[in-house]
């Protein structure tokens, strides 16, 4: 089946964070897609709204077995059903799983730049943040992100250092990383005795020629030392049915996960998200998000033809997962203009809003959001084109 990701549908008025915050202007800040949810979604809730009852949700076999189904058949990963602990969302989750792990004073390590949340879920469980900066080249008119192998080790060394909070598909940067980076990020980590905490959410979102491969698929010896984090919320635009879920294969680690949900009252979902994730884990679901993937790509070339002919100098990283392009504006900060700055000008002359870099870590970039039809991510990128021109002049 053919879906149309052209269709535009007005959010104001729905309570949409992305739309409502503040409607002056168009948004492409938040990783929150402007796509029709498709129609077997739509009859799985359906089904479950004409029910009538929406009280307190007991999470059903089939749900279990449509995530082991899934990932055994996409991604070659055989899931035990006893590994899954369901929630309410990977931030919650990530943070009962920092605070399984640590204690007040201890250290996590990410790499930089990472998605905001994980320096805020670090700090909120009284923890400092370690950072290994990943190292990116040039290579013609794009930016590839890598791993600083040497400083990771170096910094997985540090006592302090509890756990590696682990992004793949990477944010802000796009990067998928592969079979052989993943095993040897397994590798050191069990050097050092540290846990790995794989956040996996954007695992479905792949570009043309980029395939995502789960932290714990790689080898036995990653599985027993992770735990990975995901959930259909990001791949299928699903964040406000709010259902995600946390695998580990270590009955201890799970213990100490769950006591932690349970200490931040985060252990009940709604009635309508395991519907949800049921039916996008099926053969409909995987072809949705091939055709969903490939047009996000196209928005996503526009994006790197628009910059080379308008704003060269204006690089954009590689983007092989996530929706979400991650632009070098060093052209600007090297004359003084923040990227918080940038953020905030084209907010408020252009009337279309991005992400500042700092809020991630490297005040060098900025990140757009791909994931939208075609007439409105032209509209925002002409405006955020016309706007860092104006900043550059």
């Amino acid at each position: 089946m053919e879906y149309s990701f052209d269709k535009v549908i007005d959010r104001r008025g729905s309570g949409c964070i992305k739309w409502d915050y503040n409607p002056e202007v168009l948004p492409m800040w938040v990783a929150d897609m402007d796509f029709e949810t498709p129609p077997f979604i739509m009859e799985a809730l359906r089904r479950r709204l004409e029910h009538g009852i929406f009280g307190y949700t007991m999470v059903q076999p089939e749900y279990y077995e449509a995530i082991i189904n899934w990932f055994g058949k996409r991604r070659g990963w055989s899931v035990d059903k006893s590994w899954i602990i369901y929630t309410t969302g990977v931030i919650p989750a990530l943070s009962a799983v920092i605070k399984a792990f640590t204690s007040p004073g201890d250290k996590v390590l990410i790499n930089t730049p990472s998605y905001n949340h994980f320096y805020s879920s670090i700090r909120n469980n009284g923890c400092e943040v370690a950072a290994s900066p990943l190292r990116y080249s040039k290579e013609g008119d794009t930016l590839r992100y890598g791993i600083d192998w040497e400083d990771l080790d170096a910094k997985l060394a540090d006592p302090k250092v509890k756990v590696f909070l682990f992004c793949n598909p990477q944010n802000p940067t796009g990067r998928i990383w592969n079979a052989d980076e993943l095993a040897k990020v397994g590798e050191i980590c069990r050097r050092h005795g540290k846990p790995v905490i794989s956040d996996e959410i954007h695992c479905e979102i792949e570009m043309p020629g980029y395939t995502f491969v789960p932290f714990a698929s790689v080898n036995p010896e990653n599985c027993a030392c992770s735990v990975t984090l995901n959930s259909c919320s990001k791949s299928f635009n699903l964040a406000g049915l709010q259902i995600a879920n946390i695998i580990s294969p270590d009955e201890k680690w799970r213990k100490a996960i769950d006591r932690a949900i349970n200490v931040n009252e985060n252990c009940d979902v709604n009635p309508f998200g395991p519907v949800a994730l049921q039916a996008c884990y099926s053969d409909e679901g995987a072809a949705w998000l091939k055709e969903m993937c490939a047009y996000v790509h196209g928005n996503y070339k526009l994006l790197k033809e628009t910059l080379a002919a308008e704003l060269p100098g204006f690089t954009a990283s590689e983007l092989q997962g996530t929706y979400l392009a991650w632009v070098d504006c060093h052209r600007l900060i090297n004359r003084g203009i923040s990227s918080k700055e940038i953020e905030e000008q084209l907010k408020e002359v252009e009337k279309v809003w991005i992400m500042a870099g700092e809020t991630y870590g490297d005040g060098n970039f900025i990140r757009i959001n791909l994931a939208a039809p075609r007439s409105m991510f032209e509209e925002g990128l002409q405006r955020i084109i016309s706007g860092l021109k104006r900043l550059a002049r």
